[in-house]
Formats: C-alpha cells, sequence, structure tokens
C-alpha cells in the first residue's frame, strides 16, 4: 500500500471515528440526564407520598414527649400507694408503656432524632429515679413536690427534645 491509498483511508475513517465518539459522548449524556430526570421524579413522587407518613411520625413523638414531661406525669398520674418507690416504678413504667406504643415511629426520622429522643425518655426516668433515692424525699407525695420544684430550676429533657423536633421539622420545607 502505498502513502497515498493510507491518506486516503486515513481522511474518510477519522471524521467517522470523530463522528461516532461525539455522536456516543452525547448519547452517553443524554441516556444520564434521562435517568437522572427518572430517579428525580420516582424521588419526587416518594416524597410526596411519604411525608404525611414522617409529619405523622413527628406529631406522634411530639405528643410522646408532651405526655412524659415531668410535670404532665406529676399532674396526670396520680400516686397509686404512699409508698415513693411504688410511685415512682408506676411512673416510670407508663413513660416505658408509652415509648414501646410509638417504637415503630423511629424508621421515619433521622437517626440522630430519634437518639435525641430516646435520650429525653432516658433522663427523665433518670430523674425520677434520682427523685425517689433522695433521702429528704420520704413518700410519693413528696416525691411529685421535689420532682416540680426540681422543674423551675432546669430545662425538662422533653422540652430541649421537642426543639430539636421542631427543627429537624422546619428543616423539611
Amino acid at each position: 500500500m502505498d502513502l497515498s491509498k493510507m491518506i486516503e483511508l486515513l481522511s474518510y475513517t477519522l471524521p467517522a471515528i470523530i463522528t461516532g465518539m461525539v455522536a456516543y459522548y452525547f448519547f452517553n449524556l443524554h441516556t444520564k440526564n434521562e435517568e437522572g430526570r427518572r430517579r428525580y421524579l420516582l424521588m419526587k413522587d416518594g416524597q410526596k407520598n411519604s411525608m404525611p407518613l414522617r409529619l405523622q411520625a413527628y406529631e406522634r413523638m411530639t405528643l410522646f414527649l408532651e405526655r412524659i414531661s415531668l410535670a404532665n406525669l406529676m399532674t396526670r398520674i396520680s400516686p397509686i400507694s404512699t409508698n415513693k418507690n411504688d410511685y415512682a416504678n408506676f411512673v416510670i413504667a407508663q413513660i416505658d408503656q408509652e415509648f414501646e406504643h410509638n417504637l415503630a415511629q423511629q424508621i421515619y426520622m433521622t437517626d440522630e432524632c430519634w437518639t435525641i429522643i430516646t435520650t429525653a425518655k432516658n433522663a427523665t426516668i433518670q430523674m425520677i429515679r434520682k427523685g425517689a433515692m433522695s433521702p429528704t424525699v420520704n413518700n410519693a407525695d413528696q416525691l411529685r413536690e421535689a420532682l416540680l420544684n426540681d422543674l423551675l430550676e432546669k430545662q425538662t429533657p422533653s422540652n430541649a427534645a421537642l426543639g430539636y423536633i421542631k427543627k429537624e421539622v422546619s428543616q423539611m420545607w
């Protein structure tokens, strides 16, 4: 093969190769764009369906935190006996029962939010146990009074968790 035939073959082949590469590039770009658009539409449709469920989960956990707030617990649950330990155990059992009732809500929440809610529950239980172990508390009524007096000095764990839930829900919009 002489040089002129090779140059002629190259002059036909090179533009075809370049055109093929450009066509491949644009086809690939178009395919990725369409895939991204489909993924976006599926995600948008999924969010439209899951948003009410997520909001309902946040609402239920807000109600849970309101119910386990010490002020609400002490006014809602009256002592079953004068024994402070019986009362503390009864209140803690009510908290645990309420928590177990709402346990499935964690699948609709972020891990961080769920951890904060669980920490608020555990901190509330710890405050009740600490109050029951106090040597100055002799009966259930004094335990209620001591716990309510503690609320005057510091923020409840439930209020801190409620603040976090409000912040997280506001970020959903």
